[in-house]
């Protein structure tokens, strides 16, 4: 199908004052126009693919904002608005008494014909996860996939809509989406519970689903999954390798965790005794990789990705691009960067090259004296362009600031920290350096050897032992050990101070 877009354009225009309105039509290009910039106290701005322009010399005033706030739909939690039957999106901007002081006026377009480079992945039935750069036209696609599945498949297809970014603002949904039907969700914080009603309300065949970013989401993610529903989706992140080091949505690909080999394993598999394993099946059996609008790389087998990427081996993906004549190129290739992105995901082993850490929003000096307390002596260094892993807690990447875009935009691996705490700075540092050097303390194998001395005391009369305090990945394993040998065990403490107690049964 030939690309066909529309864009409702002049909605978008006439919500904008006169004298912002009319220099921004006398553009040429204004057809291709991304966002319009109104910020208190700042010339107004037109956002173009390769260029901005000053709109109007004139100072906004709050006037100007009034102006346009009262002309689209109410504000959400998510601070985003819209205009009724387009895909528009205007976010406001707030001061802290809660005013809005700008406002970034996002031009929605529909764009059929967004999917024919994977429109057989689509109609396989299989669940599909869509990554790439803000910008890059995930959203597009995921309504574009929304309608196929719907009008030239048949099939019941739910959108679970959280800020009307797919379906558009309004109780009618853009047709955009066909046949689809449109679940709209109150505040972002529901999305999960959505997700969940969606299935249990209404029969989906298909649930559609933007940014998957919380816990809660990839949990209901999963569930979705296990009842046999087709779940299409987008993430934060720009390749495979970004969730495996995303504690929070790694689940979406089957969760990392760490074990423990024996001896005789360990040396059949030609590996050291700490490694990282797939925890379970992944909730999406194929990861699209957006490179461009008309360019993906695709891996069709999630699980064997995840596990030859943990095992440290190069991983081919199926790149396809649509040439001048709009027909489908595909071949197989392996990503320039892949050695050293697997060096970063793969357990450290002796004589590799460490990665270089770029800290953002993390005490440097509590990490650098866990790395110490550790024996570890981790790279981190002062500029973003010399790291290949950006390290940010939570909260500062739920916020989406530039460091974190531009990582994404340069394709660098960001690992997110639930917290700023010493616990997991620890399983950061386990997850880079799961065995040290035979000079150095090995803190996996002495957690483990504290776990069996524990059990043997128990098995000799001792009442209980309480462990030293631990990650939350190496108490596990700790339990594991008193399961493996018939004692009950049990957490106590809260982090950086949470350890295993063992005692008898």
């Amino acid at each position: 199908m030939q690309k066909v877009i529309t864009d409702d354009l002049d909605a978008l225009v006439d919500v904008l004052p006169p004298h912002i309105r009319q220099p921004l039509r006398r553009q040429k290009d204004i057809s291709e126009l991304l966002e319009v910039i109104i910020d208190l106290g700042r010339p107004p701005e037109a956002r173009f693919p390769l260029r901005e322009v000053i709109l109007n010399p004139k100072e906004v005033d709050q006037e100007d904002i009034d102006y346009v706030a009262s002309r689209v739909s109410s504000f959400g939690d998510d601070n985003r608005a819209g205009i009724e039957r387009t895909l528009h999106r205007i976010s406001a901007i707030r001061n802290r008494k809660g005013r809005i002081i700008g406002l970034t006026c996002r031009v929605g377009r529909a764009v059929f014909g967004t999917i024919k480079v994977i429109e057989d992945l689509i109609q396989l039935g299989k669940s599909v996860l869509l990554l790439g750069r803000p910008g890059v036209g995930k959203t597009t696609m995921l309504r574009e996939v929304a309608r196929v599945l719907a009008d030239d498949l048949d099939k019941r297809v739910i959108i679970v809509d959280t800020s009307n970014e797919i379906a558009g603002d309004g109780d009618i949904p853009h047709p955009a989406i066909g046949h689809a039907r449109r679940m709209q969700v109150t505040t972002p914080t529901m999305q999960h519970a959505v997700m969940i009603e969606a299935v249990e309300n209404h029969m989906p065949e298909v649930i559609v689903i933007d940014e998957i970013g919380t816990e809660l989401e990839a949990l209901a993610a999963r569930t979705i999954a296990e009842r046999g529903v087709q779940l299409v989706g987008t993430a934060h992140g720009n390749t495979l390798e970004n969730l495996m080091m995303n504690p929070t949505l790694a689940d979406l690909i089957g969760g990392i965790q760490a074990v423990t080999l024996g001896d005789e394993e360990a040396r059949r598999r030609g590996t050291q005794k700490s490694i990282l394993e797939r925890k379970a099946p992944p909730t999406f059996d194929i990861v699209v990789e957006i490179q461009d609008r008309d360019k993906v790389a695709i891996h069709p087998d999630v699980s064997q990705a995840v596990d030859a990427l943990l095992r440290g081996q190069l991983v081919a993906t199926e790149v396809r691009w649509l040439d001048e004549s709009g027909e489908v190129k595909s071949q197989k290739e392996l990503p320039a960067a892949a050695t050293e992105r697997n060096a970063r995901v793969k357990p450290q082993a002796r004589g590799d090259k460490p990665p270089k850490l770029y800290l953002f929003g993390v005490n440097r000096g509590r990490m650098e004296q866990i790395a110490k307390d550790m024996q570890l002596s981790p790279d981190i260094v002062d500029s973003l362009k010399e790291a290949n892993l950006l390290v940010t807690p939570k909260s500062h990447y739920k916020r989406r600031p530039q460091k974190v875009r531009d990582a994404e935009a340069a394709n660098l691996p960001i690992y997110v920290l639930r917290s700023n705490t010493p616990a997991q700075f620890r399983q950061l540092l386990n997850t880079i350096y799961p065995g040290a050097d035979t000079g150095k303390a090995d803190f996996f194998k002495s957690a483990m050897a504290e776990a069996e001395e524990a059990v043997t005391q128990v098995q000799s009369g001792q009442e209980a032992v309480e462990l030293s305090p631990q990650s939350a990945y190496i108490r596990r394993l700790q339990h594991l050990i008193a399961e493996r040998s018939k004692l009950p065990s049990q957490s106590a403490g809260k982090d950086p101070n949470r350890r295993v107690r063992i005692y008898k049964g």
